[in-house]
């Protein structure tokens, strides 16, 4: 059974496997503050434009999450998020926990716009109620869909004008920025976030995120908060020597590119079969609406996340792509699909 299910089935990278062995017998100090680490930091800095972010290595999604949230936040405030937000489907109460509430907005494409927003602070209007303080984004979002240049702009000013800081889940960053809509650059990012991470677990690490600090009101002592949440890594040259690596000769973005690739393969396909998607295809994730018999005899033979009946005689059925997929098994599905086809 072939797994399209996600885009960290692989191990890792080979460039970033050589890595390890390089500094194999290196004796490095710990918790961020060796030689691996600065020199990430650095190369990190220079990509961005901006020389003075203040970055972290952080060993997955969630716990970067959980750990920026609840360090800008007061207690009495909240995080607004899409209602598709991973903070909110997929990290269970994560935030939550940490006692700070996640006030979801519903959108069509995954995306928040500061129309949508503007009735939540509305609504919110006074002490008997939580403060909206933080607005939560990915890009990728987790529909797949990207946001624009002028989208991240408007909501970012929209959001100094209101006195919210925006964060930007950057677990598919990759994939958005080297879909072919887009037109936001890792500068770009630095400028109109007050901060975000650079994912590497989905685009080829072993694991790991590169957390960005731009707003530097915000990140005081918020290496105690990591320590506290169990996010200072004794060991954390393992995530920054993979960056350095990812970030090296435009790795980083080529990984993504054929990760969009390969899922760009898989939408003609489906186009072709004349059949429609939950989301505007952009990057490696695609929701396919196929008829009920046919998603359930490809679940029995592929590795996909059934998103369930999005109408009657209908299943959403997400495929997601990864650096690692080949194109033999994007021809190996298209003949499967052709099979199931004339038996339908």
């Amino acid at each position: 059974m072939y797994d399209f299910l996600n885009d960290y089935n692989q191990t890792v990278h080979p460039d970033l496997l050589k890595e390890f062995i390089d500094i194999n017998n290196k004796k490095l100090s710990g918790y961020g503050l060796d030689d691996c680490c600065n020199d990430a930091i650095n190369h990190i800095r220079k990509i961005l434009k901006s020389p003075n972010a203040d970055i972290h290595f952080m060993a997955g999604g969630t716990m970067t999450n959980l750990t920026v949230i609840s360090h800008i936040l007061k207690p009495y405030q909240a995080v607004i998020a899409a209602e598709s937000g991973h903070i909110n489907v997929h990290e269970t109460g994560a935030i939550e926990a940490t006692g700070h509430k996640v006030v979801t907005v519903k959108t069509e494409d995954g995306k928040l716009t500061p129309e949508l927003i503007k009735p939540v602070l509305d609504y919110h209007c006074d002490e008997h109620m939580v403060q909206p303080k933080l607005v939560y984004i990915s890009n990728t979002t987790e529909l797949g869909t990207i946001y624009s240049k002028q989208e991240l702009q408007n909501l970012y000013q929209f959001c100094q004008k209101n006195h919210l800081y925006l964060y930007l889940d950057g677990a598919r960053l990759a994939m958005a920025l080297a879909a072919k809509d887009n037109d936001i650059t890792f500068p770009d990012l630095a400028k109109y976030t007050d901060a975000f991470y650079i994912g590497g677990t989905k685009v080829g690490a072993f694991a790991g995120e590169a957390l960005v600090f731009n707003n530097h009101s915000i990140n005081h002592d918020f290496r105690f908060n990591m320590k506290q949440k169990g996010a200072i890594l004794a060991k954390s040259w393992i995530i920054a020597v993979q960056f350095k690596a990812l970030m090296q000769n435009n790795l980083y973005l080529s990984l993504g590119k054929h990760s969009n690739s390969m899922a760009e393969n898989l939408t003609t396909l489906f186009e072709k079969a004349g059949f429609t998607f939950a989301a505007k295809p952009q990057t490696n994730q695609l929701f396919v609406k196929l008829p009920n018999q046919l998603a359930q005899k490809i679940l029995s033979v592929y590795a996909v996340d059934n998103l369930g009946q999005s109408d009657p005689e209908h299943i959403c059925l997400r495929f997601c792509t990864s650096w690692s997929t080949q194109q033999a098994e994007i021809e190996n599905f298209a003949k499967q699909l052709t099979t199931l086809l004339k038996e339908e």
